[in-house]
């Protein structure tokens, strides 16, 4: 229990008195132990133990350096997220390249849409921010704008003095959407949620500009474009939204399209793993790919070599340390990535 006679938090000053030693060695025992003799030391860490002292308070040592030697991720998804979903590990992972190179910590700060978040934001430990994963009206954009520190977004929104990392996804929606609209007669979509509410729906031709997710909204558009540019109505081609980027939920969005009457002969998806679970749903319908539909993807990750996908490969690795990179350096600028299309084997 670390707190005095009074009831109060005890006090480093209570700690080197116990211990028979000034209060700057007792302080160079946790800051500097170099500096200290070990008989001092000893005395000094015997003493806070019995004190039940816990240490120095990291966020008034932060402030008295000026800087916390931390690099906060806000995750807009559930912590397991980060480490269930390939995209966000290979994100992840390369903000941790960067971080381990400059000698700092990584805090990952998951929102939920929740009136905490904003305050959980303020209170954080750490000198800048990279955002993964937010829609144009969270209110944890207007925390970070009020924090002081340096802020990079991931895929949008564009948001000044915000820094911005990402492809352009409208662009490579359309180069994906026209390799799988290739003999099609039918199309559908698979998409990511909407909206922080995260809901499943399945509705035909919705205004793109109704997604909030900026991510969501741009490879809508995209492939809008290029259905459209194909002669198809946009008002007819249906779009199941999935809360989440799952194989499994998006497996059940295709069985919902593939039961339909007008069933589609190829589904555009908006990552990689959406498209592993429509040809999970495919195969057990019994229906070839990509004969009998065809089916895209996003990313280039480990699934698409596997499957042999037509997807749009991007470095999200890169993109993460691009985006640690810009906030490091207290320079965030608007940073846009390459991309490539991948002609595989699930298109015609």
């Amino acid at each position: 229990m670390s707190s005095s006679a009074s009831g109060s938090r005890v006090t480093l000053s209570e700690v080197a008195r116990a211990a028979g030693v000034s209060v700057m060695t007792a302080s160079y025992t946790y800051s500097t132990p170099s500096r200290v003799s070990a008989a001092s030391r000893e005395k000094v860490l015997t003493a806070a133990e019995v004190l039940g002292y816990p240490g120095p308070d990291p966020s008034a040592r932060s402030l008295r350096r000026g800087t916390s030697s931390a690099l906060g991720v806000v995750l807009g998804e559930s912590l397991p997220y980060a480490f269930d979903d390939p995209q966000a590990t290979r994100f992840l992972a390369g903000i941790a390249d960067v971080c381990a190179g400059h000698g700092m910590a990584m805090t990952i700060l998951p929102t939920n849409g929740s009136a905490e978040d904003a305050q959980r934001i303020r209170a954080a430990a750490v000198d800048g921010f990279v955002v993964w994963t937010t829609t144009e009206d969270d209110p944890v954009l207007d925390a970070l704008a009020v924090a002081g520190r340096p802020v990079t977004i991931h895929g949008g929104p564009q948001r000044s003095p915000f820094g911005l990392v990402g492809i352009e996804d409208r662009a490579a929606a359309r180069a994906v959407a026209e390799a799988g609209l290739r003999q099609s007669r039918s199309p559908a979509i698979v998409s990511f949620p909407f909206s922080k509410a995260r809901a499943e729906t399945l509705t035909h031709g919705p205004d793109p500009a109704a997604a909030t997710f900026p991510v969501t909204r741009n490879r809508l558009l995209g492939f809008q474009d290029a259905i459209t540019a194909a002669g198809f109505n946009w008002n007819q081609i249906p779009v199941a939204a999935c809360s989440t980027n799952s194989a499994a939920e998006s497996a059940r969005a295709a069985e919902r399209l593939l039961n339909r009457g007008d069933r589609p002969d190829v589904i555009l998806t908006m990552s990689d793993e959406q498209a592993r679970g429509v040809i999970d749903a495919a195969a057990q319908a019994g229906i070839p790919i990509p004969s009998g539909l065809a089916v895209t993807g996003w990313d280039g990750s480990d699934t698409a070599p596997g499957c042999r996908l037509t997807t749009i490969e991007q470095d999200l690795r890169g993109q993460g340390a691009a985006c640690a990179e810009a906030v490091i350096a207290g320079n965030p600028a608007v940073q846009p990535q390459p991309w490539r299309l991948i002609n595989g084997h699930t298109t015609r």
